[in-house]
């Protein structure tokens, strides 16, 4: 790294902005390792002013591990021809078909896949075009939310694991081939720990996903639902996150298994258009 590189808290939650590094010239073994402690450390970062071609993407999103293969559109075609990793987030619509993904509502709390056996490690987002105002991604430390519940309730909440549902996506849409489940305690779904530990860090953190049709196993469904209720208004508090607030050439990279983000929506009259890669788990999160 021959300029001076800096890390910048964005705040005292999570979040730090990189500075010094160009990523469509050089990301070597010594920019990467810098990269990831940060990351490690302050479990989102952000990079400002980068001019990013696809194939630049790419090659950084690599440097973390196997990038999974974005799912295809609503016509079964890849978002990106010839780049397989690449999922579009847009509201943009193009001769009557939507270019990308989300549209221009609002995101809720989430972790990106929980339902898989392996979540992904993390994911990054590179913007495009962003509109004026609105659209902020909002962050949530998971292992400051954990550390911060009450005794009683962290150490009940401890043994137990939640089934992550299956059978919609993070929209909340039903997946394809897939039924709205009639019973929670036997919908399809994934079973994680409650709890679980970073596999490179070691913090403990809450590990929620989603809220919809997910469920405590083991608790009968009120009481499973009551302690999800407790659980969720507790990691939603403010002093658990953080907005980051976008503009053009921005790029931000999220470890997805100590943190939650949403979306705030925007005026859809207003284009935005951001690429996307998900780097899949090196180490199962539990």
């Amino acid at each position: 790294m021959t300029t001076t590189v800096d890390v910048i808290p964005t705040s005292s939650v999570l979040g730090a902005e990189i500075t010094g590094i160009d990523l469509s010239r050089d990301f070597g073994d010594r920019e990467y390792q810098f990269v990831n402690e940060a990351l490690l450390k302050h479990r989102v970062i952000v990079l400002r002013n980068q001019n990013l071609s696809d194939d630049d993407l790419l090659a950084f999103s690599r440097r973390f591990g196997t990038l999974d293969k974005a799912p295809p559109n609503e016509n079964g075609k890849q978002f990106v021809p010839g780049y397989e990793e690449i999922y579009v987030i847009s509201n943009v619509i193009e001769n009557g078909v939507a270019i990308g993904a989300l549209g221009a509502g609002e995101a809720s709390w989430h972790t990106d896949m929980s339902f898989l056996p392996d979540p992904p490690l993390g994911s990054v987002l590179y913007s495009l075009e962003v509109p004026p105002s609105g659209g902020d991604t909002w962050f949530l430390n998971t292992v400051m939310a954990y550390h911060a519940l009450p005794a009683d309730l962290r150490a009940r909440v401890d043994g137990l694991s939640l089934k992550h549902d299956s059978t919609t996506n993070s929209g909340g849409f039903l997946r394809h081939g897939y039924e709205h489940p009639t019973d929670l305690a036997t919908s399809p779904g994934t079973i994680h720990p409650l709890v679980i530990t970073h596999p490179e860090s070691g913090d403990r953190a809450l590990y929620l996903g989603r809220r919809l049709n997910a469920y405590v196993v083991g608790l009968p469904i009120e009481e499973g639902e009551a302690l999800l209720d407790e659980l969720w208004s507790h990691v939603a508090k403010p002093e658990f996150t953080w907005a980051h607030s976008w503009r053009k050439g921005d790029l931000v990279m999220w470890d997805n298994r100590v943190t939650m983000h949403r979306r705030d929506s925007f005026d859809n009259q207003h284009r935005r258009l951001m690429h996307r890669t998900q780097v899949r788990a090196r180490h199962k999160a539990a």
